[in-house]
């Protein structure tokens, strides 16, 4: 490129990027503080409700066959219609439902608003990824997924004290876990009201862009497109649902999901075991993994970008993250040292998942990739129903949390062995000529 081509190419991805990535970021944040409070919730809720892990377990990962109904159709909304309105709507509908879990009274009223919150959730997370697609070249998409997905393990760091802080207050004499649950909907409310203001679906409509960084910026993404549809046989939906590529990113993702979810529910009370800990106590010490994690994922991320590598990141963060929790069990119960395997666990769990997105965006047309994602994350969000309920089910079996971990670092391995076994970095042997 020439300089004055260079300084546009320069200017147009600095403005995309600290314009989008923050806000999205901030979206998320609101997104997931669902999924960090209900983990802190479960440490009094299943007293005052008299649930049993299992109970719990079950109620928590429901949300994710909710979650997993609008994966698909939430994505290809995204790519065709107007992922602004797409993703404001999936926010003023959940901010509305989460306020509504605080007040349960029951087993059967749990899993009916977890179910519910999971079907208004099941879009968002599909459609900001296609909706990345739109703005940011191939070779920048593992950083904006990372910057964007960072907000998973911020939301944990901040969101434990925070709950920490607010299951001790009683005001009104309602208990502490209950207006945890009710405050979490008024950010995501109003996040769905300023995305149909800020956001902008389309580079050739965003005015805060100059006319050549507009012209860059979607000439770039067009050739890409081309690029793309010169070296794939064209297929339908149906037909990219099918292939071999497509099903193994699937069944890699739901078993790290399902270590990842089966995790982040679990961990305050995996904490509550050290014994002697204030509820304030469990909740900044439960941060520690996630705040550790942030920077870990940031560069790991850098790196597949910089070296153009995805397949064996991914795999070996997958494989980590298993290492990670067999260490865990490992170390004879002394706290610091379980701390450090959980560390470990989610460093590999948060390193995961931005290499691993930039796989199918790679290897696909558009509205092929928009499909698989939504696909892919329709089959692995199973695996956040399956982690939460299997880890509860073999406590209350066993009276202890071992099995369960040990079950995630099982599903963690696998998940990074089935990606090592693609049979190349890009995978395009699985494709269809």
């Amino acid at each position: 490129m020439t300089p004055v081509l260079d300084a546009v190419a320069a200017g147009a991805r600095r403005k995309i990027a600290g314009r989008l990535i923050p806000f999205v970021f901030l979206l998320y944040i609101t997104a997931f503080i669902d999924r960090v409070n209900v983990s802190f919730a479960g440490l009094d809720m299943t007293r005052e409700l008299h649930f049993s892990n299992e109970v719990f377990g079950f109620g928590a990962g429901i949300f994710f066959f909710g979650y997993s109904l609008l994966e698909i159709p939430g994505a290809m909304l995204a790519e065709v219609w107007s992922a602004r309105k797409w993703i404001a709507a999936i926010m003023m509908f959940w901010g509305v439902l989460a306020a509504f879990t605080g007040l349960i009274q029951s087993a059967v009223q749990f899993n009916t608003i977890r179910f519910l919150l999971g079907l208004a959730e099941g879009g968002f997370f599909p459609a900001v990824v296609v909706y990345l697609t739109h703005w940011f070249r191939q070779e920048d998409r593992g950083k904006a997924i990372a910057m964007f997905m960072a907000a998973i393990p911020v939301s944990n760091a901040v969101g434990a004290p925070i709950a920490g802080y607010l299951l001790g207050i009683h005001w009104l004499n309602v208990s502490g876990w209950r207006w945890l649950l009710i405050l979490e909907g008024i950010p995501a409310f109003l996040g769905g009201l300023a995305t149909l203001f800020y956001l902008t679906d389309w580079p050739k409509d965003a005015h805060w862009l100059a006319p050549e960084e507009r012209q860059w910026i979607t000439g770039e993404l067009e050739r890409e497109r081309h690029e793309k549809k010169a070296t794939r046989r064209h297929m339908s939906i149906l037909e990219t649902l099918r292939q071999p590529l497509v099903l193994a990113l699937a069944i890699s993702y739901f078993l790290l999901n399902t270590s990842g979810y089966g995790f982040n529910i679990w961990l305050p009370k995996m904490v509550e075991n050290f014994k002697g800990l204030s509820r304030m106590q469990i909740s900044l010490i439960s941060a520690i993994p996630y705040a550790l994690s942030v920077p870990v994922m940031l560069v790991y991320a850098w790196h597949s970008d910089r070296t153009g590598e995805r397949k064996w990141h991914a795999a070996l963060a997958g494989i980590t993250a298993g290492v990670g929790l067999a260490l865990s069990q490992s170390v004879g119960g002394v706290p610091v040292l379980v701390m450090g395997g959980f560390s470990l666990a989610y460093m590999g769990i948060m390193s995961y998942y931005p290499t691993y997105w930039a796989l199918p965006t790679r290897i696909l047309s558009d509205r092929q990739a928009a499909a698989s994602f939504g696909f892919v994350n329709l089959v692995a969000n199973f695996g956040g129903f399956t982690g939460p309920y299997m880890v509860g089910f073999l406590t209350d079996r066993t009276g202890t949390y071992v099995a369960g971990v040990l079950f995630m670092v099982l599903t963690g391995i696998l998940s990074g062995l089935i990606l090592m076994c693609l049979r190349s970095a890009d995978s395009r042997a699985y494709l269809p000529k």
